[in-house]
């Protein structure tokens, strides 16, 4: 039962912490003129990206700690600043204003979609600190398998934002894109006092 509320836990964080409603505004407003069968192409590719490059950070951020001699507590300091950032940036910004893909849309699956509208500097400094917290081996597989179902459910929602923008509409995404950045922000908010806490210990 702990394990499961464990991957469950570690699926919510990763699912909010990759800015979902935001990402499929900005994949619907870069798609506006694109074909649906494109659409669903560039959807699976994106989500491709995007598991690749987070678990390469999942994995491996802990080694980057070693090799610069960053300590945790210090990461999650900074990561936590970078991802309030981000949260305040989700609120403010107007995902009207992101303009819309020209030529082969298919160069547009890793930057930006991927890197950096969905794996930005606030998910990648969450991640490592993450990855660094899974100290056994048993956490870091849930760990992964709760990351990769966050990313499919992410890949779903762009598989099927037509459907999606049918149904709750663009000034919907944009709601949810807000509440998705206070989220953010009390979730930063955490990894701060966690690394101050811990710091001053």
């Amino acid at each position: 039962m702990e394990t499961l509320s464990f991957a469950f836990a570690i699926f919510i964080k990763f699912f909010f912490i990759m800015t979902p409603f935001f990402v499929t505004s900005v994949f619907l407003s870069m798609t506006n003129d694109i074909e649906e069968n494109d659409k669903k192409k560039l959807a699976i590719k994106v989500t491709f990206a995007i598991a690749i490059s987070c678990l390469v950070v999942l994995y491996f951020g802990k080694y980057i700690f070693d090799l610069f001699g960053i300590t945790l507590d210090a990461f999650r300091i900074g990561a936590g600043a970078l991802l309030f950032l981000t949260a305040v940036d989700l609120v403010q910004k107007d995902v009207n204003d992101e303009p819309t893909c020209k030529g082969d849309i298919a160069e547009h699956a890793v930057v930006p979609l991927a890197i950096p509208v969905t794996v930005g500097p606030g998910t990648v400094g969450a991640l490592m600190v993450m990855g660094a917290d899974m100290q056994k081996i048993s956490d870091l597989i849930m760990g992964s398998l709760a990351l990769l179902m966050a990313i499919a459910m992410i890949g779903s929602m762009l598989y099927l934002s037509g459907h999606i923008e049918k149904m709750i509409g663009r000034s919907g995404l944009i709601v949810l894109s807000k509440v998705t950045g206070l989220i953010l922000a009390a979730l930063s908010a955490q990894i701060v006092f966690t690394g101050i806490k811990n710091f001053l210990a």
